[in-house]
């Protein structure tokens, strides 16, 4: 192994964006071409939300197995309501995550002609308040992500809003991650290596250490962001649209130290995804002589529902 000190992923500050867009864009773009992952503090989801978040998360979880079950939809490939412990694989690997989790997609209006294809939301009926507060932090990613996004889109020399129409109605899925204790024997690890499927990843919950990202050097560097910053990764959507110009990066979450295995791990990941009938086709920016168009159009709706057939999400 090289001496030298492993690379870390810099943070940057939201809000730069409205005085200094360009810079924003260029501090966060560059961070993602170099590591397919950025930290992001001032990202605008008020804390006092995330705290209520947090609350409810942990007393879901905490509720008896018979309970959340009730709420798996067996085919639904895990796009809404509860997953069971040991449920998902990472794309590729032998062995099941250590993890259970709640997925909670975008309400449509009825009548909605994305509804065909984007299931309706499921609710429990505890914890008091778990609805209008996910719905409430829903909206607050959403927003967070569109601002990232539109950082993007100057990055790559488009226009600030060109992902406004991609999104808009996007298949957006928010998740709530619960990683119990691990026993001291466990072969399987909280989350195995594994690119995500979606344009960019909003996270919050990583303070807790445990996530890795896979560095071009083939070391695994550890992401672990100060306290009430966000962590924002590419997706494979995203690397797909540039082209790879903007990586996917490899990243697994590892089974914490003896001392603490004891503890449970929370996080809420935000997959930012574009509506279903969107075309992810290369850039015309980002094809070029030496980088010529590595994959072939496909709307977002058929790449999502061949990568979770990977995944054991779905059959």
């Amino acid at each position: 192994m090289l001496d030298t000190p492993l690379a870390e992923v810099p943070l940057v500050s939201m809000k730069t964006q409205a005085e200094d867009p360009d810079g924003f864009a260029q501090a966060f773009g560059s961070s993602f071409q170099r590591f397919g992952f950025a930290m992001v503090s001032d990202h605008g989801v008020p804390q006092e939300l995330i705290d209520r978040a947090w609350r409810i998360t942990k007393e879901f979880f905490a509720l008896p197995e018979d309970y959340k079950r009730q709420y798996h939809i067996p085919g639904g490939g895990g796009a809404r309501g509860y997953t069971p412990f040991k449920t998902e694989i990472a794309k590729g690997a032998a062995l099941v995550d250590l993890k259970e989790f709640w997925h909670i997609g975008r309400d449509l209006p009825a009548g909605h002609p994305y509804s065909a294809v984007m299931a309706p939301n499921v609710w429990p009926d505890r914890p008091e308040g778990f609805k209008e507060t996910f719905l409430e932090l829903f909206a607050a990613f959403d927003a967070a992500g569109d601002r990232l996004l539109s950082a993007i889109a100057r990055y790559l020399g488009m226009a600030p809003d060109w992902f406004d129409p991609a999104v808009k109605d996007g298949n957006s899925v928010m998740r709530l991650l619960h990683y119990p204790p691990v026993p001291a024997d466990a072969p399987e690890v909280r989350a195995g290596a594994h690119e995500d499927i979606n344009l960019i990843t909003l996270l919050l919950g990583a303070e807790e250490a445990g996530l890795q990202l896979l560095d071009k050097d083939g070391r695994w560097l550890p992401v672990k962001p100060p306290e009430g910053a966000m962590v924002v990764n590419v997706g494979d959507m995203l690397q797909r649209l540039t082209n790879h110009v903007l990586p996917s990066t490899t990243h697994r979450v590892v089974n914490p130290a003896p001392e603490r295995r004891h503890v449970p791990r929370y996080s809420m990941p935000f997959f930012l995804h574009p509506a279903p009938d969107f075309l992810i086709k290369a850039l015309p920016q980002c094809v070029t002589a030496e980088n010529p168009e590595r994959e072939p159009p496909i709307t977002a709706h058929d790449y999502l529902a061949e990568r979770l057939r990977e995944i054991g999400l779905k059959n």
